[in-house]
């Protein structure tokens, strides 16, 4: 799962993939940290969605995008439109929903 740094990179993903997930999160958050391993092991199944995370803290400008004000928020994206939106810590089951509305 790629780690975005730029808000460049981050359009160029968006551009160049049908299906994305997006895991905005922090460094020091701990449901985020909680989440990271539930993503992972959802990136390695749905192998059809590219699975990106970029750091609120570092890209504030793609965060303001997307009005995110918590996290860790999931954003979903088809064909470069948003699908589905999660806030908060989920469980796998429902974050599979969010990553399955990407494909």
């Amino acid at each position: 799962m790629d780690i975005i740094k730029n808000a460049a990179d981050y359009d160029a993903v968006l551009k160049d993939n049908k299906s994305v997930f997006v895991d905005f999160y922090a460094d020091w958050c701990g449901p985020c940290k909680m989440a990271g391993p539930v993503v992972e092991a959802l990136s390695q199944i749905h192998t059809g969605v590219k699975f990106i995370k970029v750091n609120v803290d570092e890209c504030p400008d793609i965060a303001s995008r997307y009005g995110i004000m918590s996290i860790p928020t999931m954003i979903a994206f088809k064909n470069g439109e948003q699908a589905a939106t999660s806030l908060g810590f989920k469980p796998k089951e429902e974050l599979e929903q969010i990553v399955k509305a990407a494909e």
